[in-house]
């Protein structure tokens, strides 16, 4: 019986082609948005879930709170190489590493570019360098003793400059002359992969920071717990700060703490953006809504015929039920394809332009399962009330219809 009715409604559908495929782009196209959407929400908190895995869970960070513009832009409240003096003294902190951040004139081959240089402390620079994953893909890291020399991101080696930058190459800073000792491998976002990495001392020397510090990385102890020295710190710069809970001017991030508020954030803008689909949806169900009436009204002979030969208001009503849920399924396979289609290109785009590799799109099969099982009931929820008003019709009155 229910074969029949599958049948039947396409049948039906098969009857008005056109008219079925304009009302199927109102579905396709929200469910192409939201399939989109959700994949990119899933894929980029996967990549972001395992940058933090790869970071593990002996690091907190500690920042100036409250900052305005970028990392060395002149802020009123600043942290100091005297709060890294104050931590590294802590009971159960392993390590402690920092940096100060810069914008400079940045000269290679006539070229000129404006670009961030971090200074870090070179016998300190093992946490640093593990936190931000940074590995060697020509040359070597900056060590102990190096002076007059820089560590730079990938994007040199590609597409920052026409002519593309070297192991030993020099490079002019600020008006310095540096040289290249080493280039890193591929991190994922432009940002870090245009970054030149220099000793504190020259970055102190070219930009006369003195002893600010723009970000201070702690590594604690094996067996330790994180959260319990992060609040030890805490306490004990606020003693040393002069500051209280209320006035604190630092902020400390856990692990735990930055992923949460990355989660916050990820989830208000894919709110936001699912709310926009959903309109669209809307206007897709009003389109399915219209096309069963106007079905109904076009088949109200057909629909008496029926009831005369024994069809029930039941039968009737599962029909047009089942008429406007193929709709909305049909829409919904082409809007999954549509997506997968379009999420890959984000991706591509991602990569390549913006270099970026945590823009990610993943397509688990429940996210398939449930756009698909969406889209059918958006249409057969749609076109409940046309079927029901179609199966209320009297067979005399149907016949009679002209």
């Amino acid at each position: 019986m229910i074969q029949d009715y599958f049948n039947l409604a396409v049948r039906n559908l098969m009857k008005k082609r056109l008219r079925s495929s304009l009302t199927i782009i109102g579905i396709f196209i929200s469910i192409a948005t939201i399939f989109v959407l959700i994949s990119l929400s899933i894929g980029l908190d996967g990549a972001v879930k395992e940058q933090f895995r790869q970071l593990g869970s002996d690091k907190f960070f500690i920042m100036p709170r409250g900052q305005a513009g970028p990392p060395g832009a002149g802020r009123a409240v600043q942290l100091t190489i005297k709060d890294v003096e104050v931590i590294e003294k802590i009971n159960g902190v392993k390590d402690v590493s920092y940096d100060t951040i810069g914008n400079a004139k940045v000269e290679f081959n006539d070229e000129i570019r404006y670009l961030m240089i971090a200074g870090i402390p070179l016998d300190k620079s093992d946490v640093f360098i593990e936190t931000g994953f940074y590995k060697i893909d020509d040359g070597r890291f900056l060590k102990k003793g190096d002076v007059g020399k820089i560590m730079i991101g990938s994007r040199f080696k590609e597409t920052l400059y026409k002519k593309s930058v070297k192991e030993g190459n020099k490079i002019i800073i600020n008006g310095k002359e540096f040289e290249v000792v080493g280039i890193l491998q591929t991190i994922g976002n432009s940002q870090d992969d245009s970054l030149i990495f220099m000793g504190l001392e020259d970055f102190k020397e070219l930009f006369n920071s003195e002893d600010r510090v723009d970000q201070i990385i702690v590594q604690i102890k094996s067996g330790e717990d994180i959260n319990k020295i992060a609040d030890n710190t805490r306490r004990k710069l606020i003693s040393f700060r002069g500051v209280t809970e209320k006035t604190r001017d630092f902020e400390i991030m856990t692990p735990e703490e930055l992923l949460k508020s990355f989660g916050v954030v990820l989830n208000i803008i894919t709110a936001f953006l699912l709310g926009i689909a959903g309109i669209s949806l809307l206007v897709g169900a009003v389109g399915i809504a219209n096309t069963m009436y106007t079905s109904v009204l076009e088949r109200t002979k057909e629909i008496g015929t029926m009831k005369a030969i024994g069809a029930k208001n039941s039968d009737i009503l599962i029909i047009f039920v089942i008429e406007s849920g193929l709709l909305g399924l049909i829409g919904g396979i082409l809007g999954i394809i549509l997506g997968i289609i379009v999420g890959k290109i984000i991706e591509y785009i991602a990569v390549v332009q913006l270099g970026t590799t945590l823009l990610k799109v993943s397509f688990p099969w429940y996210l398939i399962a449930g756009c698909l099982l969406f889209a059918f009931l958006s249409g057969a929820i749609s076109g409940l009330f046309p079927a029901k008003q179609a199966s209320k019709l009297k067979p005399a009155d149907t016949l009679r219809y002209e």
